[in-house]
């Protein structure tokens, strides 16, 4: 992604968070593609958010991009790329921890609902 991407957030009607906030990104080769913000986490000492692509061979496959994530003095979102492969471990693997983990609560969830 290029030093200054655009990221923008699709806000619904009164500036409120629509059900799905989607971001643009502008690619290296200035292409754009338009994708869903899984979550926002932390791992380590950093905040990372994790994008599904919504169209094309990434959105098919579930390819999920990993950025570094921070805010500037006025709330904008500002993305990094991950550039150490340790870090880019981390990250993943705290991502892959987060689904394991919202996959526990939906089975359990589902289990008590089933014996009720």
């Amino acid at each position: 992604m290029k030093e200054n991407q655009k990221f923008n957030c699709n806000l619904g009607e009164n500036g409120e968070e629509a059900e799905e906030t989607t971001v643009t990104l502008t690619l290296d080769d200035d292409t754009t593609l338009e994708c869903v913000v899984i979550n926002i986490f932390k791992a380590g000492e950093r905040e990372y958010i994790a994008l599904l692509p919504m169209e094309g061979p990434a959105s098919e496959e579930g390819e999920v991009y990993l950025y570094r994530y921070s805010e500037d003095e006025n709330g904008q979102p500002d993305l990094e790329n991950i550039q150490d492969d340790d870090e880019f471990e981390m990250v993943s693997d705290a991502f892959d921890e987060m689904l394991d983990a919202a996959e526990y609560d939906e089975i359990v969830s589902e289990e008590d609902l089933d014996s009720i």
